[in-house]
């Protein structure tokens, strides 16, 4: 990925204290990150930065929205996404980021790059299953949705069904009931 002068923050001029960063995340950020699963993102990205004087603690919320598909129908909708995440910065010998909390940068450092957990915080904030409202309420009108209709069983093959009951089972269920 290109690095992106905006998302790295050089805090060896920052004075001890809380900063405040904000970014403005589109679909051409994800880009940078050969990432196109999303049609259109629109997500507001509030950092505090709090240097202080043996670490650096890092206070990520994000709020906005993401154009995905549906799961079920296909149909193109604007997903809510809201999440926050936390980071320590600490200094040691050699640069270490396998823990997800912790980042340790090498003594001599004096930026350090949000761009990756920026990424990382969206991403896993989007559920696995995205399904549209419309779905769930009943309201979307969509090709899909009507070809399921027209497919569905007819009410008249339903009553068929209840014509062709053998009596023998009502008279199972009534020793059911006699007891």
């Amino acid at each position: 990925m290109n690095i992106q002068k905006d998302f790295l923050i050089p805090f060896v001029g920052l004075k001890l204290g809380k900063h405040q960063f904000d970014y403005q995340i589109d679909k051409k950020f994800f880009e940078g990150f050969e990432f196109d699963e999303y049609n259109d993102v629109n997500v507001k990205v509030e950092l505090v930065f709090d240097k202080k004087s043996t670490m650096l603690e890092l206070a990520f919320k994000h709020k906005g929205t993401i154009n995905v598909p549906c799961d079920l129908t296909g149909e193109e909708f604007d997903l809510p996404i809201k999440g926050k995440l936390n980071l320590f910065v600490k200094f040691g010998d050699a640069f270490n980021n396998e823990n997800d909390e912790l980042l340790i940068l090498p003594h001599g450092e004096f930026q350090v790059d949000v761009a990756q957990y920026i990424y990382e915080m969206i991403v896993l904030s989007v559920p696995t299953k995205r399904i549209h409202p419309g779905v769930k309420d009943g309201t979307l009108d969509s090709e899909a949705i009507q070809k399921l209709d027209e497919l569905a069983p007819k009410e008249q093959f339903k009553e068929k069904e209840e014509e062709n009951i053998d009596p023998r089972w009502d008279k199972l269920k009534q020793l059911l009931t006699d007891k």
